[in-house]
């Protein structure tokens, strides 16, 4: 099973959710997307995959979040998170069995 993690290492939600990866007895393909950041075309897809409006899947205790306008649309909410890389919640994992934000990391489990 091809597993892969969009993974920042300085998250705790992150690690957590890549050592349940592990401990399931998978090495999952990792994406570090703060230093590959993502375009808004694999954003897009994600989002998708995974059910969420970009809205939902953006983080509120960044700076640039306070830029955020209450009428973006969605087009512009991905592009404003392919932007900055930092917006975007974590982790978001990728199986056969489909896409989740894992948050908490437990929901990992659902796609394994």
């Amino acid at each position: 099973m091809t597993v892969t993690l969009y993974h920042n290492p300085a998250c705790s939600k992150s690690r957590e959710t890549l050592a349940l990866i592990r401990a399931a007895g998978i090495e999952p393909q990792i994406v570090k997307y703060l230093d590959a950041p993502l375009g808004v075309d694999e954003i897009r897809t994600l989002l998708a995959e995974s059910g969420l409006p970009a809205r939902e899947a953006m983080r509120s205790d960044v700076p640039e979040a306070a830029q955020v306008q209450p009428d973006w649309s969605e087009a512009q909410m991905i592009e404003w998170l392919a932007q900055h890389p930092r917006l975007l919640n974590r982790p978001f994992v990728r199986s056969h069995k489909g896409t989740r934000l894992c948050r908490p990391p437990e929901l990992v489990r659902e796609i394994l």
